[in-house]
């Protein structure tokens, strides 16, 4: 069975910050909640059940101590930010239904980055109701690609809450369409892509390859596709796989227009997708197309 897209982790130096643009864009950012690692997120929900996670550090000492004790999440996060900074795209999060038996899979196709973490955090709606979420996570990785790594995500606890008033953004998104990623040689990550996201079949090209996950497209471009396709110019001089961009789907794209409009966005239109860069609290390059 196909794995579907589940949530983009967005590391973040500062969440207020990231609340800031994300607001900017048109889009509905929830409460904060800690996680009980040390780090803390704001996240952005939509209605197709994807979702974005803006990252940050909120107890740094506690943070270090998980490192040193083997969660696998903080290490890659830690690695993440002392590679690349602490604004950025640093992990892919497909849903399911049984984490322990994905990282047995992992294991088997040699990708598994160590061993699963399971969690609760809080959850709170607009209206101030409050539960408890839980979550098991099994991590995939390739030492190639040092600057990315993929999880699956089982929710083992839901709140149970009402969460549709976060899920309506002033933009008009629906949901993520399309994962952007980039790498010099798309084709030699073909594999890892394949295992990750349990698709078989790939749509190669000049500019990179293609790949169907059970909601959203997984592309990995090359230097040329990323000009051409987003007009997102460098990021391809070193080899490895990178996170690069979120395609959103809306129904109106002079809704998202006008909404950067208004908040003086910086924007810019290709190929009738509206493409706004990466910057501080917007960790990857925003496309908005139509379904």
């Amino acid at each position: 069975m196909l794995r579907s897209v589940d949530h983009c982790v967005l590391p973040t130096a500062d969440l207020a910050v990231a609340r800031r643009r994300l607001t900017e864009l048109g889009f509905t950012v929830a409460a904060e909640a800690r996680h009980p690692f040390g780090t803390e997120n704001a996240c952005v929900f939509f209605s197709d059940g994807t979702f974005l996670e803006p990252l940050a550090i909120a107890e740094r000492e506690i943070c270090e101590h998980a490192a040193r004790n083997g969660n696998v999440f903080v290490n890659r996060d830690q690695a993440y930010r002392f590679r690349r900074g602490d604004e950025g795209f640093s992990a892919l999060v497909m849903g399911t239904e049984n984490a322990a038996e994905d990282r047995l899979q992992f294991e088997r196709d040699g990708i598994s980055a160590g061993l699963n973490l399971e969690f609760s955090r809080s959850f709170e709606t607009p209206a101030g109701e409050k539960a408890i979420a839980g979550f098991e996570l099994a991590f995939a990785a390739d030492l190639r690609a040092p600057d990315v790594f993929f999880f699956t995500c089982q929710k083992k606890k839901a709140p149970g809450l009402d969460k549709s008033a976060l899920e309506q953004h002033a933009n008009g998104v629906l949901g993520i369409k399309q994962i952007v990623m980039s790498e010099q040689n798309p084709s030699d990550f073909q594999y890892l892509l394949q295992q990750v996201v349990n698709q078989r079949e790939v749509n190669a090209h000049s500019f990179g390859i293609d790949l169907a996950s059970g909601n959203a497209e997984i592309t990995v471009l090359n230097a040329a596709g990323l000009q051409g396709y987003f007009g997102v110019h460098g990021g391809t001089h070193a080899r490895g796989l990178r996170l690069r961009g979120i395609v959103f789907a809306v129904a109106d794209l002079s809704r998202v227009e006008e909404q950067f409009k208004q908040a003086e966005v910086d924007y810019a239109s290709v190929g009738g997708k509206l493409v706004v860069g990466a910057g501080e609290g917007q960790g990857a390059f925003f496309a908005f197309d139509t379904p």
